[in-house]
């Protein structure tokens, strides 16, 4: 009798179901979405040419006349066929995905891991200008990753939580070529290959209820985008062309062999 009259303070101070327990948060396994702002880092978009194609993009484009075919040089989107007409910026985008995830909690420290899907739609964009004159253009995207991570954070008692995460991630680099020159001709090498990269960040999640939670989470990622290159061929450009000069074709690529995509996320999430 005196242990069952014990019990009923204890039982008391649990939370019924649909009220508030702190001490239950952040503990188990969840599932979050999120969407938001996708943008590129400052990419570099300078190009690198290959013109006897011995592997090495250490060569220079020169024209039969021994000067540089790209003299009027390199800026991001093109607004017209010629550096005079002025560059575009990179493009932001929607950043969207969603990840299943467990944390594990020890006073006001949480522990915990997550594996997410996740698409990025801004645009990195490169364009090299010739003499002759032409614009050639590259873009290049992040068309899905999938990505494990880490984090570790605190929570003041339960109800939020701020974390940081990491972790690494592997992707499919999408890249699409254009250019104004029709003599020559362009074949692209390697497009839509998956890469590797890590993420880093931190956010906030704050619980609405027991179950349901809502954040804020700001995430960078590191891709080495190293694969893709243009393999440039004669076309019906003649053996004068400068392409041709130096072993009858040249491959070019963006110097900067990584992607850096930056993403603001707002969270939505269930925990079990």
């Amino acid at each position: 009798m005196s242990a069952a009259l014990a019990a009923v303070p204890a039982l008391a101070q649990e939370a019924a179901p649909g009220e508030w327990d702190r001490d239950s948060h952040f503990s188990g396994i969840y599932v979050q979405g999120f969407g938001g702002l996708g943008m590129v880092g400052e990419n570099g978009n300078t190009f690198d040419f290959d013109t006897n194609r011995d592997g090495d993009y250490d060569e220079q484009v020169t024209t039969l006349g021994g000067a540089n075919a790209f003299s009027p040089g390199f800026c991001n989107g093109a607004k017209g066929p010629s550096r005079t007409a002025g560059c575009a910026p990179d493009k932001a985008g929607a950043e969207y995905g969603a990840r299943i995830g467990f944390d594990a909690r020890s006073g006001n420290i949480v522990f915990g891991g997550l594996l997410e899907g996740s698409r990025n739609d801004s645009i990195d964009r490169s364009t090299a200008f010739s003499t002759t004159p032409a614009f050639y253009k590259i873009a290049r995207s992040v068309d899905y990753a999938i990505s494990a991570r880490g984090r570790v954070g605190f929570t003041p008692g339960g109800g939020a939580l701020f974390y940081g995460t990491g972790g690494i991630s592997y992707a499919k680099i999408d890249h699409d070529f254009s250019t104004s020159n029709t003599a020559n001709s362009f074949a692209e090498v390697n497009d839509g290959d998956m890469v590797w990269g890590w993420q880093a960040g931190g956010g906030t999640e704050i619980m609405v209820t027991n179950n349901v939670s809502l954040g804020l989470e700001y995430l960078y990622s590191r891709y080495k985008d190293d694969k893709y290159s243009v393999a440039v061929g004669p076309g019906t450009a003649p053996a004068t062309n400068p392409f041709l000069l130096n072993g009858g074709g040249t491959n070019m690529r963006i110097q900067d062999k990584y992607l850096d995509t930056h993403a603001l996320r707002a969270t939505v999430g269930f925990r079990f």
